[in-house]
């Protein structure tokens, strides 16, 4: 890469190149910004869900132990290929999935994102209007500028506020706790409590999975600013495996406490809304900034432009639906979940079973408009996610989806290899066979 495309590349935070090492972070700098990603209050609410569903020892313990665990291998595998190679999810996706294949995966990871974004804005605005009375509007609109104004800035800004904000949320987090511990009668008290709503194991273990796991398919967008592979992959095992669990037990051990799953309803019961509503803020605000920020890096990959503009779009789109998402987007989530680990898989399946985790992998070998074997993993992966029981061993649809879109990938790319004729680095264009230029 030549220093001028390299100061093109880092005026828009290396949206479609790879970063290079002066721009690159150690072992602290990026737990921090992946602990920052993991923090958010929407984890909490999925660990008061189990909260309400689980005894304390051994079943809830258990259960969120096991689904971070999944995570936090899914999420390193994905940072060992960004921290190889140092290109976001969306630059890798161009040769798993082809020039204009990756341009639909990037369409749903950045659609998702911006809704993510605009439901955190939300949850930001209505704990503050609860509390100070404030009208709503003006606080979404408030809170959409100040978090999409970070994100404009990029990794650095995120970075920063992060060093902030993680801090804060461990205080206000294991404030909770206590006043948990406090209420209930102590560590024996709590472990005693029947769950109000009990679930199956293999419920939880999809609940705690899925929550997570279309920021976990991000993983490359922000590890690839890792100084090498170990900080990559040790960093998005902090993030998830450690991160998410707090995050889980701080909502859990608060719904046990009070018999409320909501965050909000819940520090309020504590009574930490007050003391606690510019930590929930902080919380909010790291993991949105990390969502709109992908979205940014997935729409740039779309349309060429630059992320920062795509940026404030996206930013502006998800202020105005907040009150909108919030209420319903959530359901749509849940669709799109089923769609996002496949494309997570087929990046694991072309660096690790294609690549075969060489540095010397680059997602620009053999790039090709459409990769249909992407594009079929992608879709059987999706229907082994719908056919997945609710029950036994095979129960964790997203995992089926990620392990099926990795090894139908890997190995219908390697049939059309064979039956084309064509180099190492994947099928060939009719005009590449016949001697045309590269497409």
């Amino acid at each position: 890469m030549s220093d001028r495309e390299a100061e093109r590349g880092g005026g828009d935070d290396f949206a479609l190149t790879p970063v290079p090492e002066s721009e690159r972070r150690g072992f602290l700098p990026m737990s921090m910004v992946m602990l920052g990603f993991t923090f958010f209050a929407a984890s909490m609410w999925t660990g008061g869900t189990l909260g309400m569903g689980f005894r304390l020892w051994p079943d809830l313990v258990g259960t969120v132990l096991a689904g971070n665990l999944i995570l936090g291998v899914y999420g390193a595998f994905l940072g060992y290929a960004a921290s190889s190679t140092n290109l976001s999810t969306h630059v890798l996706a161009r040769r798993a999935f082809g020039v204009r294949g990756s341009k639909l995966p990037s369409l749903l990871l950045a659609l998702t994102q911006i809704g993510w974004f605009g439901v955190g804005v939300a949850m930001f605005a209505y704990p503050v209007n609860r509390l100070l009375g404030i009208p709503v509007a003006p606080l979404i609109v408030a809170g959409g500028l100040l978090m999409t104004g970070t994100v404009v800035i990029g990794f650095r800004a995120i970075e920063w506020i992060s060093w902030i904000a993680v801090p804060a949320i461990l205080v206000l987090g294991f404030g909770s706790v206590i006043r948990a511990f406090g209420d209930a009668g102590g560590l024996a008290a709590l472990m005693a409590v029947e769950p109000a709503s009990p679930l199956p194991f293999s419920r939880g273990l999809a609940l705690g999975v899925g929550s997570f796991i279309s920021g976990a398919t991000l993983t490359p967008d922000f590890v690839r600013f890792a100084r090498d592979r170990r900080t990559g992959v040790g960093a998005t095992v902090v993030g998830f495996t450690f991160g998410n669990s707090l995050m889980f037990f701080f909502g859990a051990l608060g719904a046990m406490a009070t018999g409320m799953a909501d965050t909000s309803e819940m520090l309020a019961a504590q009574g930490l809304l007050g003391g606690g509503i510019a930590l929930l803020a902080l919380n909010i605000w790291t993991t949105n900034d990390n969502a709109l920020y992908a979205s940014g890096l997935g729409l740039a990959n779309m349309t060429g432009l630059r992320r920062k503009s795509l940026t404030v779009a996206a930013g502006a789109a998800g202020t105005v639906l907040a009150h909108f998402l919030y209420n319903h987007f959530v359901g749509w989530l849940v669709f799109l979940s089923v769609f996002l680990p496949p494309i997570g898989g087929i990046l694991i399946g072309d660096f690790f079973l294609k690549g075969r985790g060489s540095r010397s992998f680059q997602a620009t070998d053999a790039e090709r408009p459409v990769r249909w074997s992407a594009m079929l993993a992608w879709v059987l992966a999706v229907a082994v996610s719908k056919v997945s029981p609710e029950e036994g061993l095979l129960c964790v649809a997203p995992l089926n989806a990620i392990v099926t879109a990795a090894l139908v990938y890997a190995g219908a790319d390697g049939f059309l290899c064979r039956r084309l004729s064509c180099p190492a680095g994947g099928p060939e264009s009719r005009s590449e066979r016949e001697g045309g230029r590269k497409p």
